[in-house]
């Protein structure tokens, strides 16, 4: 053939392919046998590799993984990547509804759509051609997984239709379940750990450095909102859905758009039926005011949209046997008891522990060692104990109580009454006649203030009970374990997981998390199984993370019952750390969304000799505070 006709087919193959993957992925209509599909794109590949001169990288047929990267890279997103407010109950919707109905005073009408379970991503087009890929994040800034992303076959390297300008899309990458067993299967027969749901999965595949790793492993993308786009007048969400499948993307298989929540409510109903039999995970239906201006008007609180909501559907629930109940200590001294049991399958992983939170839940559900219990993942995500099968007890059960020494440095234990209305904690001390025991840490988990968030690095806000039991030793060897495991996560130095912080305090290299930023390659490169690559990603991590946003440094420094949103209103509110630290107690107070337990705790945390201290330590050693970007700026998106 002459080069205007080798041209010529390859550009008539690009429009066919194209115009049958659109039918196949986005409309669910393949108007080809899958061995028709496959003849095409292998006839357009054997071209493109014959002729390069005439091949578009950006065709789709030759998704060929590049070389795995070092690192990712941080990038800034233009408009913050919200996260959704959940209603697990129809009520709870209703009170939404309430709660926004009081904002507008116009008509409105609701768009709903399926919650895919996966890892939500934001996908920037210039001129139609995808250029770059990130994950959320933090909301502001998230990592670039471009590379990674090219890989997935549902992601268009071109938009399909004529769309100039900048765009951005975002959705959710997922793993289909059919992928999910086979890849655990892999696993297994490696002696490797399998991924406990499509969740996990999806957000590990993604996380490698190797794009390989990720074509492998056959992952879609589902796109959920058009949050970037130039020059077009898009007045509803329900339209961004109409653009997005014109641009060639997936869509959620199923959505609703209705002037009254009664429809909704029936869409949800519909959906709960042939929920279990679809090839993704679901975690929920989200509910949206479908008109953009009015969206506008309702705005946004923390990090959520208020116009937006995520109903959840009954979490699957299993019985299983308590084992026993060992004590975890946190980061702030905390004691929390957690449950172990037998091994049960829940939401589509296998469950052995759940915390039980505090002495009052324990109480409230008269919780038993021996005991028949009822389990369920909140969310579908926490196990939790919401149940206990008193029908089933034989006599022999045995009632928990907490201890009267801390189980990691035998040190008294203090009990102390946290309620969210109480203006100063009273406090009874129970003393311990043993002495301190410096032989082992307890098990370790995730941090003991009273409940952590298992969807992310980042433990969740601090639930308030009534109360709790504190170890008294400021230097017990847990607290200053967590308290360190908590910093490092807080930044996202993912290098430095807890047997690194084990090795360098054994090594007496730190004592808290401030040394870090002393550590320098010379420190690590001599200590034994410490190679020089290694070495170097540990120091080259810390070094890149000295500068931080004044809420990140605030949460990263563990203080009680402030969260990673407190920390946001903080920050917020006062804008440098040298006002926080002048605050007043009754300016603290008077921040919305904190009340008098959190506003002390914070006041008391920044007026101590050692806390005030240990921040000098940190900014000694090279740390620093930049401004962040504010609330101020136009939001958009969510997950």
């Amino acid at each position: 053939m002459k080069d205007i006709e080798i041209k010529n087919r390859i550009e008539k193959l690009k429009d066919e392919i194209s115009r049958l993957r659109f039918a196949y992925h986005v409309e669910n209509d393949p108007n080809v046998t899958d061995d028709v599909y496959e003849s095409l794109t292998r006839e357009l590949k054997n071209l493109e590799e014959k002729y390069p001169e005439f091949a578009d990288i950006n065709s789709g047929v030759n998704r060929v993984a590049g070389e795995p990267l070092p690192k990712f890279s941080k990038v800034t997103h233009d408009s913050r990547m919200l996260s959704l407010n959940d209603a697990f109950s129809k009520d709870e919707v209703l009170e939404w509804k309430k709660r926004i109905s009081k904002l507008i005073n116009k008509k409105y009408s609701y768009f709903a759509e399926l919650k895919m379970d996966g890892l939500a991503v934001s996908l920037i087009y210039q001129d139609g051609v995808f250029v770059r890929g990130a994950t959320r994040g933090d909301g502001w800034i998230g990592e670039d997984i471009t590379e990674n992303l090219k890989m997935i076959n549902t992601i268009p390297l071109k938009l399909n239709g004529n769309f100039p300008g900048t765009f951005e899309v975002r959705g959710e990458a997922v793993m289909p379940k059919r992928a999910l067993a086979g890849i655990n299967k892999i696993r297994i027969e490696n002696g490797e750990i399998s991924f406990a749901n499509t969740r996990n999965a999806a957000a590990g595949s993604l996380r490698q450095l190797d794009p390989q790793i990720v074509k492998d492993r056959h992952l879609d993308f589902f796109a959920w909102d058009l949050a970037q786009y130039d020059d077009m007048d898009i007045k509803t969400h329900s339209e961004k859905h109409g653009i997005l499948k014109k641009m060639g993307f997936t869509l959620a298989p199923y959505d609703k758009k209705s002037d009254t929540l009664e429809e909704i409510f029936n869409f949800i109903d519909e959906v709960e039926k042939v929920r279990p039999n679809l090839p993704y995970g679901t975690d929920g239906i989200v509910i949206t005011v479908d008109q953009n201006e009015l969206q506008e008007v309702i705005g946004v609180v923390g990090k959520a949209p208020r116009y937006s909501v995520a109903f959840k559907y009954p979490a699957e629930k299993s019985t299983t046997t308590v084992l026993d109940i060992t004590v975890n200590v946190g980061r702030t001294g905390v004691l929390t008891p957690l449950a172990h049991f037998t091994p049960t399958l829940v939401a589509g992983s296998t469950v052995s522990k759940a915390t039980l939170h505090n002495m009052d839940q324990i109480e409230r559900l008269d919780i038993r060692i021996g005991d028949t219990v009822v389990i369920q993942k909140a969310g579908d995500v926490i196990p939790e104990v919401v149940e206990v099968l008193v029908g089933m007890r034989t006599g022999k059960e045995k009632k928990f109580k907490m201890p009267e020494s801390c189980p990691v440095c035998n040190a008294g234990v203090e009990k102390r009454d946290t309620s969210e209305n109480q203006s100063s904690s009273r406090k009874s001390i129970i003393e311990s006649r043993k002495s301190p025991r410096r032989d082992g840490l307890a098990e370790r988990g995730r941090e003991g203030d009273p409940r952590t968030s298992m969807r992310g690095a980042f433990p969740a806000e601090d639930k308030r009970t009534s109360v709790a039991f504190y170890c008294t030793n400021k230097n017990c060897p847990a607290k200053n374990q967590r308290a360190m495991q908590h910093f490092v996560n807080a930044y996202e130095i993912y290098e430095i997981g807890p047997k690194i912080l084990d090795r360098l305090k054994e090594e007496g290299l730190i004592s808290d998390a401030a040394d870090l930023f002393a550590l320098e390659k010379a420190d690590l490169s001599g200590l034994e199984r410490f190679g020089e690559k290694s070495a170097d990603n540990i120091i080259s991590s810390i070094e890149s993370h000295k500068k931080v946003e004044l809420w990140r440094f605030i949460y990263a420094l563990g203080i009680l019952h402030v969260g990673e949103q407190t920390s946001h209103d903080i920050a917020d509110h006062f804008e440098t750390l040298e006002k926080i630290q002048k605050a007043s107690l009754e300016e603290i107070n008077n921040i919305e969304n904190i009340g008098p337990a959190v506003s002390e705790s914070i006041y008391n945390y920044f007026t101590h000799t050692e806390n005030i201290h240990f921040i000098e330590k940190l900014f000694a050693n090279g740390v620093t505070i930049y401004k962040q970007k504010t609330n101020s700026k136009k939001l958009s998106g969510m997950t």
